[in-house]
């Protein structure tokens, strides 16, 4: 199930004082205009221990909000050297920049999108700190960096109480095969069904 199949379930909800600006308009923004308050969650803190790092990464953090059909992404700084088909990222040379997909922000449910702000959270860190987002040859599912951020939101959502099951729908991207799916839900500990 993908996760837009997802939203017609009831589902948990995400933590008490998250916050989407869902009319927020086109174009590139500070992250706490779209996210209003997150750096202010526990999440932010066990993210990032350090008070003026973390105000570093809020501050310098910029959303950009596009009319494209995807979910989020950190905006590389220069064209990868791989790509998937059709896809045309935005390249933000000196900036960290998350690209929103207009109708993830507007519709998607709430505690995916705490998920998955924080996932690309995770990669602007793992990037300051030198890591390759996008290494060539390398499986998605295998990749140390999508691990890592998956395994911190996965441990957010747990702590929320939120069911294996929609876990398993959650990591259910388009872009890999079922069998990726299932490695991917065996190196996060969730069941595979």
């Amino acid at each position: 199930m993908s996760r837009s199949a997802a939203k017609d379930r009831e589902e948990p909800v995400a933590p008490p004082g998250f916050r989407v600006d869902r009319e927020i308009p086109m174009g590139r923004h500070p992250i706490l205009e779209a996210f209003p308050g997150l750096d202010r969650l526990p999440t932010a803190t066990r993210l990032v221990t350090d008070p003026a790092d973390r105000r570093r990464l809020f501050d310098a953090t910029a959303i950009e909000l596009v009319a494209q059909d995807l979910w989020m992404y950190v905006a590389p700084r220069e064209t990868p050297k791989f790509s998937r088909r059709g896809w045309k990222p935005v390249i933000t040379p000196g900036t960290d920049c998350i690209v929103v997909g207009e109708s993830h922000l507007r519709t998607s449910p709430e505690l995916v999108l705490f998920m998955d702000i924080y996932h690309e959270l995770c990669h602007v860190l793992q990037r300051q700190g030198g890591a390759e987002l996008w290494p060539p040859g390398v499986s998605y599912v295998q990749r140390w960096t999508e691990v890592e951020a998956y395994r911190f939101v996965v441990q957010e959502a747990r702590a929320l109480g939120v069911p294996n099951s929609f876990l398993r729908d959650y990591l259910r991207v388009e872009w890999i095969t079922d069998d990726e799916h299932r490695e991917l839900l065996r190196e996060l500990g969730i069941p595979v069904l």
